[in-house]
């Protein structure tokens, strides 16, 4: 499948995923300051580019303050040892925010469709 296969709604969030995915390969060759052309799904992140534990926080705090529904614990950190584990971490988080903001727009059309109804005390008598 390509992306000139999909609708258009696909297409517009088929080509920004894209987009962020490589702004997030970026921004890691950015921060540990190697070539972009290093920073594959496959890379790991001590051995083939070179971080330390460190290095690797930093880099989380500013994946955080890039995209804001991320979260990354000390714990996962530890986890998250190639490139592509923190890709599909970001992804996680952005389904998730998804997923709660359909909710969101759900709950909002179901309360607004149905008939206002009143408290018994503030019926005329």
């Amino acid at each position: 499948m390509t992306i000139t296969s999909l609708k258009s709604s696909q297409k517009a969030t088929a080509t920004s995923e894209v987009l962020a995915f490589l702004d997030v390969r970026t921004l890691i060759a950015n921060q540990l300051g190697v070539d972009v052309k290093r920073v594959t799904d496959e890379a790991h992140f001590i051995d083939d580019l070179g971080a330390d534990w460190l290095d690797r926080l930093e880099l989380m705090i500013v994946i955080e303050d890039r995209f804001a529904d991320v979260v990354i614990t000390d714990e996962e950190v530890d986890q998250l040892e190639v490139v592509g584990d923190l890709i599909r971490h970001i992804e996680n988080a952005d389904h998730e925010r998804r997923r709660r903001s359909n909710v969101e727009a759900t709950t909002m059309r179901n309360n607004t469709n149905r008939p206002r109804t009143w408290p018994q005390s503030c019926h005329w008598k």
